[in-house]
This record gives structure tokens, sequence and C-alpha cells, in this order.
């Protein structure tokens, strides 16, 4: 009798440790379904230049990719330094076959198979490559080029299809809008006919290999050419009354915003062509956050507005007028300011983040998610560029405190703040109080230009700055308010199987704590 009882709680131990075996594999498989979904839907990106001065390593490059939480980035070359940095890591990479070296990659199967050994086969998947951009707007920056796409794109394909990467890695090359005519309205846009016999063989491609359309796509450019005709809210996706619309007169399409006509007009152009399978790729798109006096839109407010309300629309999954089912991916262009840039000013200035990692402007996308986290109106500060005479710096310093309002108190003689002391330490305490006094505000932090917006806290010793987190969430833990509720509601709903799984872990440890001394005391 007691062997029997014996069995029979062997039994039971047995088939609750081999329920809790097979739930790792479950659990395991709806990650793997997760990360899978989360690859197919929309995303943002960034483009990353290399004209700048001061560019942080590879490897602090990539922590601070990860820290602001971006997921997709695309380089202009194929650098190994990146590219070793990003192994092991889930952000995608596009890499890139600089215009130059289209002719020996079009020319040669054997110099395009080389190509991927050495760029892709040697990092991939450790590195996870996601496409690769074959030249850059080379149908108008150097049409005499324009014939050696397709033979370029089809020898780097056919590379991937011998090393069995072709399903993982797509194969394209980014256009200048400038290659549709007559995008507005949409359903009257069309390829320019002189590129067409480059166009059409090279969009078949993309459609029997299930390839993208990349396409640079500037609404900056469209509304400084058209000023007067396209208004600047309908450019920087501003919410408009329904008689700013743009209305296709043909389809009777509404837009709101000039990114999804141009995106609209492309995929026009495609079916004049007979394609209409291809989805477009936004490689390129972004504001100047700054400009000489020919470009006076180019300001941080404006890139501001521009940027986060196109992270909102790509997050919103809206898609376009002709296509709602389908939302376009983008890339920003770009990441850093690219300081060596030529001239205009405005060239130097479409990016994110100076090349010290501080933000040139703070986007406002709270509610979308953890992307880009610097968007925590908790913790940032407001202080003194380097670079400026003391002289600039003291006059914005008198205003600040003067018709500013800002408290300046602390940076009197004998007060927490006064030392060190010199104009460029105690303007960025006062920068600082104005910036915290109005709210965080855009346009809160220029001073004429001699500010700026760091999330580093700028306090040092006994002195402790307004938006300090050691003065107002001494007991309170940091939330970061990028985390919405909506976002939080999406987070649970995609990790409710997972939550489901680790039940079933606890109910059976439970269940045999419970049962055990019960059984136990049976045999005995």
């Amino acid at each position: 009798m007691a062997n029997s009882k014996l069995l029979f709680l062997i039994h039971i131990l047995f088939l609750s440790f081999s329920t809790l075996a097979e739930a790792e594999p479950l659990q395991s498989l709806l990650k793997d379904r997760n990360e899978e979904e989360e690859e197919k839907l929309p995303f943002v990106g960034v483009n990353i230049g290399m004209d700048v001065s001061n560019l942080p390593p590879a490897s602090d490059l990539v922590a601070f990719l990860q820290l602001q939480k971006i997921t997709h980035v695309r380089i202009y070359d194929a650098n190994p330094d990146i590219l070793k940095a990003l192994s092991g890591t889930k952000i995608r990479v596009i890499i890139s076959v600089p215009n130059n070296q289209l002719l020996a990659i079009g020319s040669s199967n054997a110099t395009a198979a080389s190509w991927i050994d050495r760029n892709v086969v040697a990092y991939y998947p450790q590195t996870l490559i996601a496409g690769i951009s074959v030249g850059d707007e080379v149908l108008t920056t150097v049409p005499s080029s324009g014939p050696l796409i397709l033979p370029a794109v089809e020898s780097l394909y056919n590379a991937l299809v011998a090393s069995n990467l072709h399903q993982q890695i797509k194969v394209s090359t980014p256009h200048a809008a400038s290659i549709i005519l007559e995008p507005f309205p949409p359903s009257q846009a069309y390829f320019n006919q002189t590129l067409v016999s480059v166009i059409l063989p090279f969009l078949q491609f993309l459609s029997r290999t299930g390839s993208p359309l990349m396409m640079n796509l500037y609404p900056y450019y469209v509304f400084m050419q058209k000023k007067g005709v396209v208004p600047l809210d309908n450019a920087l996706f501003k919410p408009l009354t329904p008689n700013k619309e743009m209305v296709d007169p043909n389809t009777l399409l509404h837009y709101t915003n000039v990114l999804d006509a141009m995106i609209d007009a492309a995929y026009f152009s495609m079916k004049n062509l007979n394609i209409t399978d291809v989805v477009v790729l936004v490689t390129e798109t972004g504001w100047p956050a700054k400009g000489d006096s020919k470009e006076p839109y180019a300001t941080r407010d404006n890139a501001d507005t521009y940027n986060s309300n196109l992270i909102r629309h790509v997050f919103d999954r809206s898609g376009s007028p002709l296509h709602p089912e389908t939302t376009s991916s983008v890339f920003i262009y770009e990441l850093f300011n690219e300081d060596l840039r030529a001239p205009p000013v405005s060239e130097a200035n479409w990016g994110l983040f100076y090349g010290n990692s501080t933000p040139a402007y703070l986007l406002h996308v709270s509610g979308i998610g953890t992307f880009m986290a610097n968007d925590t109106t908790n913790q940032t500060y407001c202080i003194a560029m380097d670079g400026f005479d003391s002289k600039t710096l003291q006059a914005a310093l008198d205003w600040a405190c003067g018709p500013g309002r800002a408290n300046c108190s602390e940076i009197q003689p004998g007060e927490s703040c006064y030392q060190p002391n010199n104009v460029k330490n105690h303007a960025s305490y006062a920068f600082d109080s104005y910036y915290q006094k109005e709210g965080k505000s855009q346009g809160t932090c220029d001073f004429k230009g001699v500010a700026m917006i760091t999330t580093t806290d700028p306090s040092h010793g006994s002195c402790i700055f307004p938006g300090s987190q050691k003065v107002s969430n001494k007991t309170k833990e940091v939330v970061n308010s990028t985390v919405s509720s909506s976002a939080g509601e999406k987070f649970r709903l995609k990790t409710f199987n997972s939550i489901k799984i680790s039940a079933i872990h606890n109910i059976l440890h439970i269940s045999l704590a419970a049962c055990l001394p019960t059984l136990l005391l049976v045999l005995l």
C-alpha cells in the first residue's frame, strides 16, 4: 500500500515538472513570435552621417542608440567599427554602397560577391543587417551612372542568394523626390519620362524580390520652393481644419500633410508603370533646426514640431490616404548635426543631437512608448553653450534675470551658485531658471542661439539647479514620461501570453507546495 502511494506521489511530481519543462519552450516560442510581429510594424529610424568633428567612438555610439531606444539605423557606407559594435544588439541597420563603387560592383559579379562576403556575411546574423542601399540619389546627382543601378543591385542580390540571405536582407537604392514630376495632386504624378528606361526595370526587380522603393522625401524643401502655395502647417503635420486640407480633385482624397502626399505621389507614379506591389520606404526626411537669413523657417521649434509629429504619425499606423492599410517606415535625417558640412547653415543643422550626444532640441513624443528616451520632460535642463564670448553671454544673462524674470538669487555673491564666478556658469543657472519657470515649453531655451538643452544635471557641489531631481524628487522614484497609459496598455497586451506562462509556473509551484505535505502525511 505504501509503495503504491509512493509511486502515486512520484507520478504527480513527474507530471508537474514535465509541465514546467514544457512551458519554457512555449514561453520562448511566444517571445520569438512577438519579435517577428514587431519586425513587421512600421518604425522610425535615424540616419547616421559621419561629417561630425566630435563623433563618439563606435561602442559609445551604439550604447547611445540603445539608451535612446533607437531600433533602426542607416549608415552611408559599411563602416566595420559600427557593424562590429552593433553585434549582439537588436538594432537593425541598412548599410550602403557609396556612389563611387557602383561601377565596380555593377560590372563584376565577383566584386559584388566579395563586397557581400566582406560587409554582410562577416557580420550577419550577430549584427542585424536589414538592407543594402546601393548608391544615393544617383539618378539626380550622377545621372550618367543611372544605367549602373540595376546591374549593381542584381549582382548584390545574386550574391545574397548564394549566401542564402536574400530573404532577410533587401536591396534597393534611394531616390530624390525630384524624379517624380507633378507630385500634386498625387493622382497626376508620374516619373520623369527620361528616366523610365532605368526606373521601370528597377521597379520590376523590386517587385520580384519584395524590396522597397527607397525615397528621400523632404516637405521642408517643398515648402521652401512653394511658399504661399503650401501652408507651413501642412508641411509640419499640424492639425488642420477640413477647409485647409489639400484635396486631390481626381480621387477626392484629403491630405492633411505634405509627406503623405509625397508618398502617394510615388505610389501613383508606380501604378502608372503597372507596379502595384512595391512598398515605399522613406530613407530620409527631417527638418533643419537652424539656417541663414535665406532660411527663416529652419528653426528649433519647426524642427521639433516636424519630427515630433512625424514620429507620432508613423506610430499611429494610419497609413496614407491612398493606402491607409500601409504605413511607410521612415529614417529621420539625421542623428547628429554634421558640423563639418559646407554652407548653407542648414546643412550642418539637421541633427536631433550634437556630436557630444546632447539634444539639439527636445522632441515632444510623450505617449508613444519608449522611443527617443530624451523625451523625458522631467529631466532636461537649459545651459549656456560653449564657444560664445562673455559679452554675448552677459547680454543673455541680463535679459534672463531682468525681463525674463528668472530667479537669479542663487548666483549672487555668497550664495550657493555664485562659484565658480564666471559669466558662463551664472548664465547657465539663469537660463535653466527661466526654462524651468516657463514649463520647458518650446523656444524657452534659446537666448538668441547661445543656450542648449541637456539631459545631464548641471548641478555641482552645493549648487542645485532649478530643474534638478535632487530638489524636486528626493523621495520620489523618477518615472520616464515617455510611457503613457496607452503605451502601457500595448505593453500589457503584448506580454499577456508571457504572463500566462509565468502564472502557470506560479500555480504549479503553489500547488506542489500545498499538496506535498498532505501527500507525505498520507505516505506516513
